[in-house]
């Protein structure tokens, strides 16, 4: 079973509550995105300023350098999940993923393009969830290089278990596609966020996911 997950970049906290009202009438499950402008090279909010209204499944995707320092706070949050980058700090990270889990936050780790998923093995088999990124690192859009989806063969191979989920580029013409892959959530930004009907547009890609496959 797969699903459609809205996501929200947004550089100051007008424009994140501008995201948030877009998707509010049908969001369930969320992907919001923070950036310390080092790993990524923009600056989104602070997790100081990210909110979201009751009842939403949030999945905090922290584009950060250094996991550890931001730890704190975004246990606070109580988000559902937190994923960070398999390619930040390595001798850390276990031990981040491992604490997430203590405060029964599900702990997911996302892949660059670059990135061989038997080079992370380790962390991969820690991970509830594994995230194909095939995007740019701190802004919406980007292209579903479908080529990608080797890796997902590849994450089950290492950790069968895992939630597997794809960052960049998700639109009508390859959601299908995607899930086929064997995807189970769909982050998307632009398509719905730069849409002039985001409920339509969410409906749209929920239909197409959930689609039969024709023999």
């Amino acid at each position: 079973m797969s699903l459609i997950a809205p996501a929200v970049l947004a550089e100051n906290t007008d424009m994140y509550k501008q995201a948030i009202d877009k998707i509010q009438p049908f969001a369930q499950r969320v992907h919001i995105d923070i950036s310390d402008g080092e790993f990524a090279p923009t600056f989104t909010v602070g997790l100081n300023e990210v909110w979201w209204p009751d009842g939403w499944e949030v999945d905090i995707h922290a584009m950060v350098a250094r996991p550890a320092e931001h730890l704190q706070m975004l246990v606070q949050l109580k988000p559902s999940m937190v994923i960070f980058h398999a390619e930040t700090d390595v001798e850390q990270l276990p031990s981040v993923l491992a604490t997430l889990k203590q405060y029964d936050i599900k702990a997911g780790v996302s892949l660059l393009r670059s990135t061989v998923p038997s080079s992370v093995s380790q962390i991969i088999q820690q991970a509830d969830h594994v995230m194909v990124f095939t995007g740019d690192l701190g802004r919406y859009g980007g292209t579903a290089n479908l080529m990608q989806l080797e890796k997902v063969r590849l994450i089950k191979q290492i950790n069968p278990d895992a939630e597997i989920g794809w960052d960049g580029g998700v639109n009508i013409d390859n959601a299908y596609t995607l899930t086929q892959g064997g995807v189970n959530v769909l982050n998307v930004g632009g398509a719905i966020q730069n849409s002039m009907d985001p409920t339509a547009t969410f409906n749209q890609l929920v239909e197409e996911i959930n689609k039969q496959g024709v023999l």
